[in-house]
């Protein structure tokens, strides 16, 4: 059985420290080494999973229990949500009068406002989208509809239309649950 370089590195190295170089061949002299090493070797096993008398008194209690849930603990709370929708667009909107590039910026600002706003409630495990709308108010009509996959025991919205003389606008939070 040859050895590796690496073990006869090792050999060699450790008979250099230790100053005893014998006058066996290289093979007498490897073989000897090798059953040195392995009879001076020493294993141990650790029975510290074994019970025993005054191990009981410091081994310490887990206790396991299910932390899954099936739905939210707290509930989206989409009349106060609305309050939030109502104020920041009649505080933003108020004496606006409609142009098409200040809308598509107001769009963007008062959607990220009302985002944090709803994150400051502090509602765990719900994923938010929010989407403003700013049109011009003329003798037309708009239909906005939107969609996605839903479950309506956990997951809800709140939406609030605001109108004045030149501009409306639609602002929509979707509160999706995140199991």
């Amino acid at each position: 059985m040859m050895m590796s370089d690496i073990a006869k590195d090792r050999m060699a190295h450790s008979v250099k420290k230790r100053g005893n170089m014998s006058s066996l061949s290289g093979r007498e002299f490897w073989q000897k080494e090798l059953h040195r090493c392995t009879k001076n070797s020493m294993s141990t096993v650790s029975y510290m999973d074994e019970p025993s008398q005054r191990d009981d008194a410091s081994r310490l209690t887990v206790q396991m229990e299910n932390t899954y849930q099936l739905g939210p603990t707290k509930h989206f709370p989409v009349v106060i949500v609305n309050h939030i929708l109502k104020d920041v667009l009649t505080k933003y909107l108020q004496e606006e009068q409609y142009e098409p590039e200040l809308c598509r910026q107001m769009t963007k600002t008062i959607s990220e406002v009302i985002k944090a706003q709803v994150k400051d409630l502090m509602i765990p495990r719900y994923k938010l989208i929010v989407i403003v709308h700013i049109g011009q108010v003329n003798s037309q009509n708009i239909f906005i509809g939107s969609r996605c996959l839903w479950d309506p025991k956990s997951d809800t919205f709140s939406s609030y239309v605001f109108r004045n003389s030149s501009l409306f606008a639609l602002a929509s939070v979707y509160a999706v649950y995140f199991e």
